[in-house]
């Protein structure tokens, strides 16, 4: 655990007992803290009573007795509006922060003096990729003999973490609910995969998602930055950290359009990666038969993962044999069977437009399985990309109206995952695929995207006779 510095002996009040929350809660209270919690739930509550700590409703409390309010990152604090509690604080001038802040300003150690090698941390942030971009990074340090940890966004809160050791590196996942308040960010290598849409109204449109992101670059201050370019927020964001093209405390990277110019440079093409620098190949990789990360989206993390390794100074002959032993993050065009000639894909993660676009890129004879809670912007997005679906399967409770907004495409309103990979997988003939790529949020049906590629695989299980 990463013990929280600053607070001991003042009173903190912590806001959701969820994962984060709670050791959040363990964490400030190692570090000498006044830990009073609270959680809407009676579950929470509970959950935070059994874990030995107070709780009361911040509303009930004098505010001026706190040093701060730590808060978790679902919980909103400005749009599309403020949660109660952290209304009540910011009035009586109370700082709000999240474990994200915390982990920044509490990270070092006074046993970093005696290391060879300080610490190192690299986060990831981005609409689509993140994840797989931070595991990416995390499998190629292991590989090649590099102590590393991976937390934040994907699987273990940050606090969690184990105090660093001499070299250590400490691989961040982070949204963008998480970059937006954080009150320290500090990381050695920050990378931007992307963006598209999403969260809109957590952020009162795109322009506050984008600059919810902005802020680990801004403020946070790298001493390198990754940025995918292919998006216009990406170029502007490249040269407001750079001082000019040959600049390489930026490393620019595309998945699609081959880079050049005189800086750092990683991209991929027709399924090659190529790094370049002062206008020259250095090196490249071949990333057409890597199991673990198909498709155009993937060679993109590829690139992300790729640039930040070697930020550190890992070799390219290390990152190639890295990346062939990566076998893929479930739920992201995770291969969970293949029957008769027919492929059976999980992309239940691609929950918005742009990151369902890039897995039906990646594939050819599509039987694509998708529908669910439909986001802001409409699937006007997707039409460009259908091309290789041979017939749409749509699932959720509003299947009918989701259908309808595809267009031309031939579909089936199956409104249940049974359904729709039974009718999938017997339509289907040898040499095509079955996707799960939903193109929409699972909350009408799951309780997350996690639940719902699970069943997916159930089925396809069920199908098959597995």
């Amino acid at each position: 655990m990463i013990t929280v510095s600053g607070y001991s002996g003042r009173q903190v009040i912590v806001l959701g007992m969820g994962r984060t929350g709670l050791t959040a809660a363990h964490a400030l209270a190692a570090g000498g803290a006044k830990v009073t919690c609270w959680d809407d739930g009676e579950t929470g509550r509970a959950r935070a009573i059994d874990a030995g700590f107070e709780t009361s409703d911040p509303l009930k409390l004098d505010m001026s007795l706190f040093a701060a309010l730590i808060t978790s990152p679902g919980i909103p604090h400005l749009f599309p509006h403020p949660h109660p509690a952290i209304a009540h604080a910011m009035s009586a001038g109370v700082p709000v922060d999240n474990d994200i802040g915390l982990f920044f300003r509490s990270f070092a150690s006074s046993d970093w003096g005696r290391f060879e090698s300080p610490p190192k941390v690299i986060a990831v942030t981005g609409s689509n990729g993140k994840s797989t971009t931070s595991a990416l990074i995390h499998h190629v340090l292991e590989t090649a003999g590099r102590k590393a940890q991976l937390a934040g966004n994907i699987g273990r809160g940050v606090l969690d973490l184990e105090p660093a050791e001499d070299g250590d590196v400490i691989v961040l996942e982070l949204s963008s609910y998480q970059t937006e308040l954080a009150r320290a960010l500090t990381p050695d290598i920050a990378v931007f995969t992307n963006l598209s849409p999403d969260h809109l109204d957590r952020h009162a449109g795109y322009g506050g998602y984008f600059s919810a992101k902005r802020r680990l670059f801004a403020e946070g201050g790298p001493d390198r930055a990754v940025i995918g370019v292919d998006e216009p927020e990406g170029q502007f964001l490249a040269g407001q950290l750079s001082e000019g093209q040959a600049d390489d405390r930026v490393i620019r990277i595309s998945s699609g359009q081959k880079l050049g110019g005189a800086g750092w440079t990683v991209s991929a093409r027709k399924g090659f990666l190529s790094e370049t620098r002062k206008g020259r190949q250095v090196a490249s990789i071949d990333l057409r038969g890597i199991g673990g990360l198909p498709g155009a989206h993937n060679h993109q993390n590829a690139c992300a993962a790729y640039a930040a390794v070697r930020a550190l100074g890992l070799a390219p002959r290390e990152v190639d044999a890295a990346f062939h032993s990566f076998g893929g993050l479930p739920h992201r065009s995770q291969l969970v069977a293949e029957h008769d000639g027919v492929r059976f894909v999980n992309d239940s993660k691609a929950t918005n437009v742009d990151s369902a676009a890039k897995a039906l890129q990646a594939f050819s004879g599509i039987r694509w399985i998708c529908g669910g809670l439909a986001k802001e912007g409409g699937l006007g997005g997707l039409h460009p990309h259908l091309g290789a679906v041979r017939k749409a399967y749509v699932i959720g409770r509003e299947a009918e109206g989701f259908a309808l907004a595809l267009g031309a495409v031939d579909t089936k309103i199956c409104v249940t995952m049974e359904q729709a990979v039974q009718s999938a997988a017997q339509d289907a003939q040898k040499g095509e695929t079955v996707l799960l790529a939903p193109a929409a949020a699972s909350f009408d049906q799951y309780d997350s995207f996690e639940a719902r590629g699970a069943d997916f695989i159930a089925q396809v299980k069920k199908v098959n006779g597995a």
